[in-house]
């Protein structure tokens, strides 16, 4: 398990970087050293802790909605959200997260989930490389939580 988040991890991380890179003029991305990205990945991804900011299953997710009153975010689309969502849940795609920060707060809890877990983890790696560290993600997503049994808004 541990290696599967770390490769979900690296291919997001790279996505990412892909897209600003893809964005930059062609003399911008040409201009940075193989080596220096390489050393730039590699120390964010061993800056991560073990748990990778992850909550790995239902359990934990509701004591943590119990006790700390965390603001979770759905990132899938606005028609997904519509059709059900975890109670108390906003909705910020994960394509809109940069424009919505305003509404992400930085000191106190947010949980971030999705239908399967990976739209919720590229969105944990963009706020954490945008300076949140309050930020975590519900891996299982809403179909673990409707598997469970749990109840929908």
């Amino acid at each position: 398990m541990k290696k599967f988040f770390l490769t979900l991890l690296f291919g997001i991380l790279s996505y990412i970087f892909v897209l600003t890179i893809s964005s930059m003029p062609a003399v911008a991305a040409s201009s940075i050293p193989q080596t220096q990205l390489v050393e730039t990945i590699d120390k964010f991804l061993t800056s991560l802790p073990q748990d990778y900011y992850t909550i790995a299953n239902i359990e934990a997710l509701k004591r943590i909605i119990k006790s700390d009153r965390p603001l979770l975010i759905d990132v899938r689309q606005p028609a997904e959200y519509s059709s059900g969502h975890i109670p108390t849940a906003i909705n910020i795609p994960l394509q809109t997260l940069t424009a919505n920060l305003d509404q992400i707060p930085i000191d106190r809890s947010v949980i971030l989930y999705c239908t399967t877990g990976y739209r919720s983890a590229m969105g944990l790696m963009t706020l954490q490389m945008l300076g949140h560290t309050n930020v975590r993600a519900f891996p299982p997503s809403i179909q673990g939580w409707k598997a469970a049994g749990e109840l929908l808004e």
